[in-house]
């Protein structure tokens, strides 16, 4: 904040001075001419606090890691040799291989930043008329800006409007109490009652007319023109001088901790620097888990020289050490980490076309191990689009909105009124599901419709028309509202902003001409607002009646409006109805709304009730207000009028039931989460496919428990909830503490859950759950508690995420399988060569370490690469998650792994032996280690065979390892053409072409004179050529062995997700039934092997019951 922009600071200046110094208007803000100058002249609103990593430290990690330190020892004992050309090109490889991970990292990093700037806070801002959301980064001096409950404050700002506005300034002030905010610049200094004169006399805490940057709105809503953005805002200033950095526990080296505490911080603070830089401490689970195994490796490297070097018995001449750099080089798959990198980078990626953003990659690997999805219902599940479909005034009058699909449209459809419609309602016969649970009586998910069908009254209906009751009614539902409804001249079509149940309630009103701004426009003048508070979900404004209004209402007194869920409303009313149909509130009355309200329930309707009060005089907020305004409120709240009913549907998505039902094949359990009646959440489960029509067809104890009220399951003990045969799959009425009780039960049983929300009071459960997805409409606080942000709110756009999530988990199996195979048959085949002595006695090794390298950097990395693009398999989503504990290094891989490495250990072996001992009677010749000679022909042809072979071998296992189980050669079950093989392997072209390419490399390497015998130390070959073609096909008999003897015994499988006589997700039995209820639990509780495999069952692993059998 410029000092000379302002006569005196903000906080000091009324509104029109603050608008005068910024060229602003508060009714119409910027225009689009001037933000460009402005964003020129003032830069990015953001704070520079050096959080990115620095490039120097990507570099050193690189430098550090154990397959770099690998090749630096390697490179360090070939100039010890004075092998120049070995050691040259390891040195370039050295070069090329952390170059190559140093942008591969640092570009990831970017990305990750450019990531996280999707989902970090927004501002709403009014510029050119209209308000329009955008990134904090682009707001300038001048915006005005929109703020309600649970957003960040994007920038510095002067409040010129607060509705019971209060913000959260502890990162701040270090304040715990928030501060409300107040509009007028007539400050006072504290404890004192001179008014402030300049910018010393108050503490930034004490100048509430301001907002601060990065604090958090905690009640009401406002409005504020940005003073500063940047480092020029106060959090800004703060930044600038200071930049601590939180250190761990236990790393003090003060002696107040005891004497030793010294040396044990010192101890901790180097190994948090060293793990940091070698990747041990800090990352992924699944970075850190490859890092660990990197370090193994190398352990294992130098041990494998060891070996070495004891064979030779400990005699070590220049041609032992080239051969402990061979099996050194040969353990270590240098490029595991590139490869692992770039997979993830492209991961987020394709998950951001889906619209998901990524915020931490530790989700990324997370998803896939999901086995329960706690779900929001509105917008995610359903539209989103509400409208509102029936009204209920009492004492039985229904309006009913008709042909209407377009939830901003007033003028659409018709509304109609019918005066005999609730004494119609005739209570349906109560369904016995322990009869019909029985053998004889069973009845299978079909519509209730189609089991029962009860009678349909008919009824009387005529065009609704404005009545005195109805009058009131819509005032009350347009002014206990912060929706806006307009038409837009210039789009030629309604344009509307807000709560999409405020909309639809807006929308109403403006049906008989009662919007909100045409009533302000006549007078109705707003004095206070108490807001929506989802702990006791109702909202309340107190308005002053114009003279000569249509109620008829005296001008001389308030009058209170309040909504909110039907029971909680319920509470607060005194009386029932207007004029002389009012009544008093009773027992009888109660529950005949109860009733009506059950009776809109039940057809998926989200059921309101509108209320309302006289207020004795004009209304003035008392002062205990300023302190708090609970006991205000309830003063304000009491003895209510019940106006009636407003019932809303909000569709469900049309991808919402095959979402879902692909979750249940996944082996994935969807619990439905929300604020909704009970009836109203029931109806939209069944219409999805979260609970059956019948919960005949459930077990007993899975019924009875399938569907409940937040209430009930919070009254639950620990003990209690933990001895349900099955959690919840519905909880309405959910509060957000709610929430955090299902994660920790969830947690209990074993289950790795996703939650998603979108409030500031969500935010808790989001950090809590094992991943926390927020809503991309949601507030600023949850999107920050969030790993994962939706940006279009979509439930299918998490079983996207979680698809994507194990397509990567798959294939960084794949790419994993294939690098360490290659390993393990490297070093079979170099150990084994132990025994190969020439003449002087040395061990010769059957392939040299440059051409190790090559094939490790160059032929391996490609197609590993190739691997981690593979799309999902057909089996993906049809098995259960995978687990979490064993990660990637599952038994399957692990016996891939020795299987496959003693196939290609065995071949190459084979190899060169048949070429050394068939042909040449095993001359192995004289220093071959080093150089070329007559002598060392036989050797020489030998070691191109071989590094042809291995070559080949890796390759062809790369078109393998596309599937783990199914033949190469049938990869895809669908395809039945003739030459099916052929399109199967081009179906991935970048494996395809890496491959092949792969594939004829290998002549130049073998041919090209110099680089054949200097580098490689092999030389040209003929007759062999039958051998590598033989072998190779010995190896891919083999491979095919294998896998046809896992598919035809069941060994190393992934359990399939058990039938059951009702899925979720199910259309009425269409669909092959994949779900999930365990029909015992004695299993689960006994802590035998098979147990242990079941343990997700427990936790609502639909996987388990498979895992059973």
């Amino acid at each position: 904040m410029a000092e000379s922009q302002y006569p005196k600071h903000p906080f000091l200046l009324s509104v029109p001075e603050v608008e005068k110094a910024l060229d602003t208007r508060i009714d119409n803000g910027l225009s689009t001419n001037q933000v460009p100058k402005l964003q020129e002249q003032y830069g990015d609103n953001e704070l520079d606090v050096g959080n990115t990593i620095a490039w120097y430290t990507i570099f050193i990690r690189q430098l550090c890691n154990a397959m770099v330190l690998v090749l630096i020892f390697a490179m360090a004992l070939s100039f010890g040799v004075q092998d120049w050309v070995e050691a040259g090109v390891l040195a370039a490889v050295i070069i090329l291989n952390v170059g190559i991970g140093f942008w591969q990292e640092y570009r990831a990093e970017k990305k990750m930043d450019a990531l996280r700037a999707l989902s970090s806070p927004s501002a709403s801002v009014l510029r050119d008329g209209k308000t329009s959301v955008i990134p904090n980064a682009q707001v300038v001096p001048g915006d005005i800006v929109l703020l309600k409950m649970g957003d960040t404050v994007p920038a510095d700002l002067r409040i010129f409007e607060a509705m019971n506005l209060t913000c959260d300034e502890s990162s701040l002030t270090g304040e715990a109490e928030p501060v409300e905010k107040i509009t007028t610049n007539d400050i006072v200094v504290p404890g004192t009652e001179k008014p402030a004169l300049s910018e010393g006399d108050l503490g930034i805490g004490d100048r509430i007319n301001i907002a601060y940057a990065t604090t958090i709105v905690r009640k009401g809503r406002g409005r504020g023109i940005v003073i500063a953005t940047g480092m020029k805002t106060e959090v800004g200033k703060i930044a600038a001088s200071t930049n601590k950095k939180q250190r761990k526990a236990g790393r003090s080296m003060s002696t107040k901790h005891g004497h030793l505490q010294p040396v044990k911080g010192a101890g901790l603070r180097t190994w948090d620097f060293i793990g940091k830089f070698l990747g041990l401490t800090e990352g992924t689970p699944l970075q850190i888990k490859l890092s660990k195994l990197a370090y193994i490796l190398f352990f294992c490297a130098i041990l494998l020289a060891i070996i070495v070097f004891a064979v030779n018995k400990f005699n070590i001449p220049t041609e032992v050490i080239l051969y402990a750099i061979s099996t050194g080089i040969a353990i270590i798959p240098e490029s595991l980490v590139a490869v692992l990198t770039m997979t993830m980078v492209v991961a987020t990626a394709v998950m951001r076309k889906a619209n998901v953003v990524v915020r931490d990659l530790s989700a990324l690997e997370a998803l896939g191990g999901v086995t329960n999805i706690c779900s929001d219902k509105t917008g995610t599940l359903t539209q989103g689009a509400m409208i509102v479909k029936k009204a209920w005034l009492p004492p039985s009058n229904v309006y009913t909105v008709r042909d209407s699909t377009n939830p901003s449209n007033p003028t659409e459809g018709k509304v109609t009124f019918s005066p005999d419609d609730g004494k119609a309602k005739k209570e349906e016969k109560k369904r016995d599901y322990d009869q019909e649970r029985t053998t004889q009586a069973i009845k299978f998910d079909v519509p209730e419709s189609e089991n029962e069908k009860p009678k349909q009254p008919k009824t009387s209906e005529i065009d609704a028309e404005v009545t005195p009751e109805l009058r009131l009614f819509l005032h009350a539902t347009a002014l206990c509202n912060l929706a806006t409804v307009r038409y837009d001249e210039e789009a030629d079509g309604w344009k509307t902003t807000g709560e999409p149940t405020e909309i639809a309630i807006q929308v109403f009103a403006h049906r008989f001409d009662h919007g909100k701004k045409s009533l302000e426009a006549k007078g109705w003048k707003q004095v206070a607002e108490f807001p929506f508070d989802s702990s006791i979900k109702r909202m309340s404004v107190v308005y002053n009646a114009p003279k000569d209004n249509e109620l008829e209402y005296s001008s001389e007194n308030s009058i209170v409006f309040t909504k909110g869920a039907v029971e909680r409303v319920l509470d607060l009313c005194s009386h029932i109805g207007t004029g002389d149909a009012q009544q008093p509130m009773s027992e009888d009355v109660r529950d005949r709304i109860l009733d009506q309200m059950t009776d809109f329930a039940s057809q998926g309707q989200r059921v309101l009730a509108v209320a309302y009060k006289p207020w004795d005089g004009q209304y003035s907020a008392p002062e205990e207000a300023n302190k708090g305004d609970d006991s205000v409120r309830a003063q304000v709240e009491k003895n209510l009028v019940l106006l009636g009913l407003v019932g809303i549907y909000d569709p469900p998505r049309r991808e919402t039931t095959g979402s879902i039902h692909t979750c249940a094949e996944a082996g994935i359990k969807v619990h439905m989460l929300t604020g909704d009646h009970p009836e109203t959440a029931k109806a939209i489960a069944r219409e999805i496919g979260i609970i059956p029509r019948n919960l005949g067809v459930l077990p007993a104890g899975v019924a009875e428990s399938a569907v409940m009220k937040a209430t009930d399951f919070d009254k639950l003990s620990d003990e209690e909830i933990d001895n349900l045969q099955e959690l919840p799959l519905v909880i309405a009425r959910c509060a957000p503490e709610t929430k955090t009780k299902m994660i920790e039960a969830l947690r209990r049983r074993g289950a790795f859950m996703a939650m998603t929300g979108d409030g500031v009071n969500d935010a808790p459960s989001l950090s809590r759950a094992d991943v926390g997805i927020a809503m991309g409409s949601g507030s600023d606080v949850a999107k920050s508690a969030a790993k994962i942000v939706l940006t279009d709110d979509k439930f299918n756009s998490i079983v996207a995420a979680i698809q994507e999530g194990r397509r990567m988990f798959e294939n960084i199996q794949k790419f994993i399988l294939h690098l360490l195979s290659s390993n393990v048959g490297e070093v079979i085949l170099l150990i084994a060569g132990l025994g190969f002595r020439d003449q002087d006695g040395f061990s010769v090794f059957p392939i040299s370490p440059l051409a190790i390298l090559w094939i490790n950097m160059v032929t391996s990395s490609f197609p590993a690469f190739g691997l981690s693009k593979e799309p999902a398999s057909q089996e993906v989503m049809r098995k259960p998650p995978h687990d979490r504990k064993r990660g990637v290094f599952s038994n399957q891989i692990l016996w891939d792994m020795i299987v496959y490495g003693i196939l290609m250990g065995t071949c190459t072996l084979m190899t060169f032996v048949i070429v050394v001992y068939g042909k040449y009677g095993g001359d192995l010749g004289k220093d071959c280690n080093r150089k070329y000679s007559e002598s060392c022909i036989p050797v020489f042809r030998a070691r191109a065979a071989v590094f042809a072979l291995l070559t080949w071998l890796i390759l062809l296992s790369a078109w393998e390892f596309k599937s783990i189980r199914r033949s190469m050669f049938r990869l895809n079950s669908d395809n039945h053409k003739k030459f099916a093989v052929f399109h199967d392997l081009w179906s991935n072209n970048f494996l395809f072409w890496a491959v092949l390419i792969g594939l004829i490399s290998v002549f130049p390497t073998v041919y090209i004179p110099g680089l054949n015998r200097n580098v490689f130390k092999h030389t040209n070959i003929s007759w062999e050529w039958g051998v590598i073609i033989g072998m190779s096909i010995v190896y891919v008999v083999g491979i095919e062995c294998w896998k046809a003897i896992k598919r035809h015994t069941g060994i190393l499988d992934d359990h399939k997700v058990p039938k059951s006589a009702w899925s979720q997700g199910d259309d009425g039995g269409r669909r092959e039934r994949t779900m999930s209820f365990s029909l015992s639990r004695s299993f689960g509780r006994t802590k035998s092997f098979l147990a242990r495999t079941m343990t997700s069952s427990t936790a609502g692993n639909p996987a388990a019951d498979d895992r059973q059998a």
